[in-house]
């Protein structure tokens, strides 16, 4: 995705992580701690300053930010290595400490989130409506300063106030349900139309979006157990492990009368699972392409399949809008609860081990980091 370059203030050659707009700043004083990765591989817990905001921005308390695999991406220089020193995390909730003198609908105390997509606002994509496609696009934790800190700012219009019954905890979880809303939308599933999701990280939720959308047969594939268990929790028809042996494409064809899924989700971002997909999706079907594959990965797909068999790829990268209000509408009324796929807490201090643990340990899924503790807190086994 494409980002603005500008100089991050932490040390080191790199790029700016301010992004508000012109006007007068407001000083909040003093430090904070802070995660920074410095360079690939190296991250640190430092004192830096707290943030500056403009007037079109609010200063927001961190309470809590959601480990993504996007984050060990940029720890490993394989994400944004061009915008370091950088302070990663953006699936985050919090309090807002300090309002800027332009911002609107917001005040110090407010329990919030923020969508983390930023853009111009003017360009072609940006009046179609597809902020994602701008070309000064960034986001929060990945092209500029994030939540792995005590505090973070971010532009008053892209703040979003939790709803009352919403714990700060699921706050920090709107982020990557928004994402999964963003791909349900973008494929259009149908009442009774079979889907397949290929994936059991956040796989788990497109299969729970399938359901809610009245699709019969849900089929969930993965490799994870634990995961494919809290699937089934959430209603999913059926689950394939492919740990077990199991082709995962003749399963589904199994289960479709040798058809083919009407719609398959490739939540995993491998050449090989997008093949599959494309493999197990029936004629006159739809793939939802999620996952992301490295840039120079490629897959081997017949033309002549999509032509002759008139099948349909949508992609989507991330929840924007209208995405936001739609996730917390369904976690705050309970048609998504969440809390099963959350793991445990840990200090900000432990980020890198909880980092590398997350890519080794099969019983942990969603972890959460918080400056506010000292120890770990584990919330489910």
């Amino acid at each position: 995705m494409a980002a603005t370059e500008k100089s991050t203030g932490y040390g080191g050659a790199g790029k700016s992580t301010e992004y508000g707009g012109a006007g007068k700043s407001t000083e909040y004083g003093g430090a904070m701690k802070a995660a920074i990765v410095e360079k690939p591989g190296t991250l640190v817990i430092k004192q830096v300053p707290v943030p500056t905001i403009e007037e079109n921005e609010v200063l927001i308390k961190v309470k809590y930010t959601g480990i993504c695999g996007t984050d060990w991406s940029i720890f490993t220089g394989k994400y944004s290595a061009d915008k370091l020193p950088l302070i990663p995390g953006h699936e985050f909730s919090g309090v807002v400490a300090k309002v800027g003198a332009k911002s609107r609908g917001i005040k110090e105390g407010d329990r919030v989130t923020a969508d983390i997509n930023m853009s111009c606002g003017t360009c072609f994509y940006c009046r179609q409506g597809q902020k994602l496609m701008c070309r000064d696009f960034h986001q929060l934790g990945i092209h500029v300063n994030g939540t792995y800190a005590e505090y973070v700012k971010a532009p008053f219009d892209q703040v979003h106030k939790l709803p009352d019954n919403l714990s700060f905890m699921a706050g920090a979880f709107i982020e990557p349900v928004s994402c999964v809303i963003h791909s349900s939308k973008a494929a259009k599933v149908t009442h009774g139309s079979s889907v397949a999701v290929i994936g059991s990280g956040l796989g788990v939720l497109h299969g729970l979006l399938a359901r809610l959308r009245g699709a019969a047969p849900v089929i969930v594939i993965g490799d994870n157990a634990k995961r494919l268990a809290i699937a089934k929790e959430f209603g999913v028809d059926v689950t394939i492990n492919i740990k077990e042996g199991k082709d995962p494409v003749a399963e589904v064809k199994k289960l479709t009368d040798g058809r083919g899924a009407d719609f398959v989700v490739e939540a995993v971002g491998t050449p090989k699972t997008y093949e599959q997909a494309f493999e197990m999706v029936r004629p006159g079907g739809t793939v939802a392409a999620f996952g992301i594959c490295a840039g120079d990965d490629t897959i081997k797909v017949r033309p002549f399949d999509l032509v002759l068999g008139e099948k349909t790829v949508v992609g989507s990268c991330a929840g924007v809008g209208t995405d936001w209000t739609d996730t917390m509408a369904l976690i705050a009324n309970g048609h998504i609860k969440p809390e099963s796929m959350f793991s445990m807490i840990v200090p900000l201090e432990e980020l890198q081990s909880a980092l590398e643990q997350l890519r080794t340990d099969p019983n942990l899924f969603k972890v959460f980091v918080s400056t506010e503790i000292s120890k770990r807190e584990i919330l489910s086994k």
